[in-house]
This record gives C-alpha cells, structure tokens and sequence, in this order.
C-alpha cells in the first residue's frame, strides 16, 4: 500500500479530525469498560515545525480485531484548527521531524513487512520517497542544520539480513533454498541479554551520515561500543553523541559520556574528542546556538545508578570542565534543550508526582517552571521563534498536544483526538494525598475514589505498588485505575521510598534494602484509606507489574491482610535470575555477586518467605520477557502449589516485559477483575475468566 499524504491541502484547509470518525457518543456517559482501553488514542512526540506554524505528532491506535497496533503522523495548526492526517492507514509511521528550512517532513516507517526506513515528505506535495534502503531497521534520524544531510543511527546488519538484501530481487524458487534451521547463537559478553532484543552479540549501533542530493551513506563512528543522541552542532560541522566506551569493557560499567565527531570523517570516528569525564551516566547532549557549550542530562554517583538523581550540567564543546546546574533542586532533568537565544535550558522535571517543563540559566542559578501544573509533561519541542508544543497527559484526559507562545504563559489544547471517547465515559478524578509511614516519614499518594462512591460508606480497595524500583504514580489518565474505580473499588497509587521526584535521598532509601521501607510506606496507604472511611479493611487487594509484582510478593509474605494478589513480572529466587535476565551489573552494583554476599541475596528474595503467603495469588508474565522473566512467576506458583494454596500461573505466549498484543491486554484486564471480584468482593463468579472470552 502507498503511504499517500495530503501535504498543501492537508495544512492549509480543514479537514476531520481523528476524533469525529469515532462512535458517537451516548447521551448519558457510562462507566468505563476493559474494552474502552482500545478507544483511547496514545499522541505523542510533538515537533513543531521551524516557522511554528504547525505541529507534528503521532496517533497509536491499539486495533483489537487484527490484533495489533497502528501508529500515523498527524499534524495541527500552531494557532489552533483541526488537526490532519499526514500518513495512510495500515502503515505504521512514527518521529516525523521537519527539515530545519522547513521544506520537509522525515519519518520513520516499514512497508510490506519489510525494514524500517527513513521516508522524506515534500511539504509543497506529493507522496512519501524512501530515503534509506539499508538491510537492518533505522533505529534514529536527526537532520543536519542546513536540511542537506541526516545523521542515522544504524546497528551493524546480521549476517542473516545481509543475505537477505542481496537475495531480495531473486527467485522466490532460490529463497526456499535457504536452511530453514537457525544457527546457534555464540556469546562472549558480559552483557549478552536485553528484552525486545535477545541475545546479544558484538554488533553494535553507530552513527552514519546520509546525503541527500547523492544518497551516499558514510559511517562515522565504529568500535565494539553502541553510540546514540546524536546532536549536530549549529554550524553543521560537527556531532556530539553518547557513549560507554569505558576501557576495558564497556559492559561493565555505566560510564556513558558525550563524545564529539566531525561529521565529514571518512576513518569511521578514529579521531574523537571526549567532552565529558564524569565515572556516571552523560547522555542526551544539546549544543548552544552559538556552539559554545554542550548540555547534557548527567548522574554523578554511579553506584547508585538509577537511584541517583539526574542533573543538567554543560561542558565546553572542545572539551573541558563541566557544571551542574540543577543539583541543588534535587530532581531528576531529562530532554535538555537550548532556548533559542542561548541563555537558558529547558529540561523535562520529575517533580511531587508531576512531570513539568522547566529552565535553568545558562550560567546557573535558580530552577522556574516553564510549563507546570498537575499533569505529566511527556515530550516537548521549541521553535526559533521561542514558541512550546508539548505532550501533557492529565488524570481525566489521556495525552494531546498543547502549545504555549514563547510571549505569553497560557497553555492551549490544540487536538481533540481522545474528545469523542471522553465524551462517553464517566470518569473519577484521583485525589493527591499525603499519610504518615510507620517511622513517621511522609508520603504521597494517588487515590481513586470508587465511580459509585458515597461519602461514610467502606469499598473493596486494590493497593497497585508501581514498578521501577525508582519510578513514580503521576497526574495521569490511567485507564486500569478507572477500569477499577468503574467496578466498584478504591484505587491506591502509592508513592513510597524508592519513588522518583522526591530528591535522591527518597529514591536512595531502598537500596540494598526491598521489602522494608517501601512496603511500610505502601502498607500506611492503605491505612490511611481505611481512617479515611474509605477502605473496607476486609476487603483489601494488592497487585503490580515488574517492581510492582516484586512489591506484591514482599507484601504478602509479611501480612495476611489482603484477600488477593497479582504479581505480574516479579522475581522470587534472586539468585536464579542472575545470569537469566538483563540486569547482571544491577544486581552486582547493589548486591554484590551472589556467591560473594549471598546472605544478602537471599534476604532480598520472596521465595524464601513464600510458606508465609496465604493469599491467592494469581502470576503472570510474558514468556520472552529478559526484563524480570517468567521465570519469577514460575517459582511463585510452583512453590504455593506444592503448599496446597491458592494459586494460579498465566504466561502470555511471545511477550517481552511490556505487552503489544491487545487480544493479550485485553485478556490481563479482564483476569484482573475476575480474580479480584472473586476473592475481594467475594462474587460467586469463578476467579478465572471463561475460555471463551
């Protein structure tokens, strides 16, 4: 199928918007269904184009009936007007990036089931030219300064996708020739796995510029290290980048720096300049206007890793030292970027449950919000012009583009993608809350009141830890939680130490030390919703994905209190997942080795405790999943099945660690009401749902 577009016409005349071809709304709105979770649209990554006359983003759609995703690129006047299709259906595309003359539109789509590859838009007319035919996936693309280049992120091809370039044009007679078995994978590294990608081997991604007048594609960086964020420099005759190259190994390390690489080299990056020296992460580098100094997000302990705050620090574009410029707000910074005339950065802030947009200085000095409120700040992007557009997601609205004038501080909703959906349903707002934990340390929350809810009356309560470890609950639409609140329970999204946007000692607080501090703090939640008259203690849940699952087996291996638990994704034997899953220099970081500091390993794991569990617990996981593996939930189950209790073990077949199928999504929805209306509420209805759903 083509990918049309509607380029002139498309920006310049109105159009439907993606919300009216949407069922229309009911006259009364209702609850909200599982099925409702293939209504919502997911729009992301604005990019406002260079004259800030238009906004480019993207729509996911998770279509149920085929069983997939689909994800096009729309685009929406600046100033507000309805917003149009820029890609075709049943074509998935995504990062549209506008050429900096503003003449193009670059994304990234596959076609035919074939690689992902970078196509050009003409924004004076007419339909999509691929620009790369590469054998392996473009992973990335940013434009060059003068719009006459790309920079792309390529990971060096297998041996079966060079085959498969060079044979493309034969028979398919000589095609069923191929062996049809694979080959063995052979391993020598010390990090060999990663979920969504597998076994890891020595191919590795690296920087390659494209020329669009010849085509002709040049590899500038290469070496046994995987390079990424590439960042051109504003006279287009350099590109700063991240990278571990730690000697001797990078794998053991989390030493990434920012590196500097002209981009007309032609000895594939022999010849670098190191920006950055810092033993922690440095990534996400963004060069000044004037090309003076490089700012970056950095984490400056290490050994905590993702415990540690990020900052924003910058550093002389040739290298020399550097300067933190937000370590005293004690926030995690991601996305920095120049304002256009240089004396700012802008930097996405993980703060008290939100995600908002703030500026620092240049030269350092005090953090201000640019963009702030109760809402979660995804993505945003700056014209020259100084104008924002930016993704924000609200707990009543699921994400849209909104846009903000670089003169004034007023903040405009631009799309309506998800207005049509909204206008069906019944939605609870969560409350931000504050309760005391067990040692008097204070901690935030977010709680869902039942759709139904009556003020003196007790509700079935679900407590849902989050993942992470070090992650949050933010203001943001959360389809399970309405889904919840809808069937009738109070909905609890603690925030316990661990937790991000609290400063780094909060984060800190867990390390080496799961199961303890985080489960008081989530245990005075549910305390607190039961003081509040809201909780019925009787009729209490608990369940959570990743650190959420792992959470969800600590909790009931210290208390009988809930009536039911789900443990997607945890862990349970530590010290089996060592060498199983992604994580080999996490666990040695906080752990040690397992054969060193054994005794902490098996503190830290729930198996051990597992004769103390008597709640039914159901466990799930996806069975491709090198994040946390199923391999947990196997445990789990295998062990409170031999102690005769109540138990179930439900693997979802070709799934990694975030789940894509929605037949798949739809079926975990639905098992979670089943058991918990089962066991929590006490229904009569079997707790697995019937094979026919």
């Amino acid at each position: 199928m083509k990918l049309s577009v509607y380029i002139t016409a498309a920006l310049l005349a109105a159009s439907l918007p993606l919300a009216a071809s949407a069922q229309k709304p009911p006259t009364e709105p209702r609850p909200v269904m599982v099925d409702d979770l293939f209504q919502v649209r997911e729009v992301s990554d604005p990019q406002l184009s260079p004259d800030a006359q238009f906004v480019a983003y993207t729509v996911k759609t998770l279509l149920l009936k085929e069983d997939k995703s689909e994800e096009r690129i729309w685009s929406v006047p600046a100033a507000g007007g309805d917003a149009v299709p820029m890609t075709a259906e049943s074509v998935s595309s995504s990062h549209p990036r506008w050429s900096p003359d503003g003449k193009y539109l670059a994304f990234l789509s596959a076609r035919n089931e074939g690689k992902v590859q970078v196509w050009l838009l003409n924004r004076s007319g007419g339909e999509a030219q691929r620009l790369t035919d590469t054998p392996q996936d473009v992973d990335n693309f940013v434009w060059s300064p003068n719009s006459a280049r790309l920079v792309v992120i390529l990971r060096d091809p297998s041996e079966e996708e060079l085959v498969a370039a060079k044979t493309k044009d034969k028979d398919a007679d000589d095609k069923d020739k191929k062996p049809k078995t694979k080959k063995p994978w052979v391993i020598d590294r010390l990090q060999f796995k990663l979920d969504e990608v597998g076994y890891l081997d020595r191919r590795r991604t690296h920087l390659y510029v494209l020329d669009l007048a010849t085509k002709a594609l040049t590899q500038i960086t290469s070496g046994d290290y995987d390079d990424a964020q590439p960042a051109w420099s504003p006279d287009g005759r350099l590109i700063a980048f991240a990278s571990n190259r730690s000697k001797p190994d990078p794998d053991r390390t989390y030493n990434t720096d920012i590196w500097v690489v002209a981009a007309n080299n032609t000895d594939k990056g022999a010849h670098l300049t190191q920006i950055t020296t810092n033993p922690g992460d440095d990534s996400a580098p963004a060069w000044s206007p004037d090309g003076q100094l490089i700012a970056y997000t950095t984490q400056l302990d290490p050994h905590l890793f993702q415990y540690a705050t990020h900052h924003v620090a910058v550093s002389p574009s040739s290298g020399g030292p550097a300067r933190v410029l937000t370590q005293s707000f004690d926030r995690n910074a991601t996305n920095p970027r120049f304002s256009p005339d240089g004396g700012s950065i802008y930097f996405i802030a993980d703060d008290d449950g939100t995600q908002i947009l703030a500026r620092v200085p240049a030269t350092g000095g005090e953090v201000t919000r640019a963009i702030s409120g109760r809402f979660m700040l995804f993505a945003y992007s700056i014209a020259k012009n100084g104008d924002i557009a930016a993704q924000i997601d609200m707990p009543d609205r699921p994400s849209e583009i909104y846009s903000q004038p670089g003169s004034t501080n007023k903040l405009t909703r631009l799309t309506k993608t998800n207005d049509a959906f909204l206008a069906q349903v019944k939605l609870v707002q969560p409350e931000y809350v504050q309760f005391k934990s067990k040692d008097g340390t204070t901690v935030h929350g977010y709680l869902h009141k039942p759709l139904d809810y009556t003020p003196g009356k007790k509700y079935p309560t679900i407590l849902r830890p989050h993942g992470g470890p070090v992650w949050a609950y933010y203001a943001e639409f959360t389809h399970l939680a309405q889904l919840l609140a809808a069937n009738g329970y109070a909905v609890l999204f603690p925030n316990p130490r661990g937790s991000s946007g609290y400063g780094e000692n909060y984060a800190k607080a867990i390390f080496a030390d799961w199961g303890n501090k985080d489960y008081q703090d989530d245990m005075a939640m549910a305390d607190f919703a039961i003081a509040q008259g809201i909780a019925d203690p009787d009729k209490l849940g608990v369940g959570g994905w990743s650190y959420g699952g792992i959470s969800t087996d600590f909790i009931i291996a210290q208390t009988t209190r809930f009536k039911a638990a789900i443990s997607g994704a945890g862990e349970a034997l530590n010290t089996s997942f060592y060498g199983h899953d992604q994580y080999q220099r996490d666990w040695e970081t906080e752990l040690g080795r397992p054969w060193e500091n054994h005794a902490l390993w098996d503190k830290l794991s729930p198996f051990y405790k597992v004769a103390n569990i008597a709640t039914p617990t159901l466990f799930m996981g996806g069975e491709i999943d090198w994040n946390v593996p199923i391999l947990g939930g196997e445990q789990m189950y295998q062990a409170m099945k031999s102690l005769g209790r109540e138990t179930e073990l439900v693997v979802y077949p070709g799934e990694y660690h975030e789940f894509k199928a929605p037949s798949h999504l739809k079926d975990r929805l639905e098992r979670y009401l089943a058991w918990y209306a089962h066991y929590v509420k006490g229904d009569s209805t079997p707790p697995t749902p019937p094979p026919s759903h």
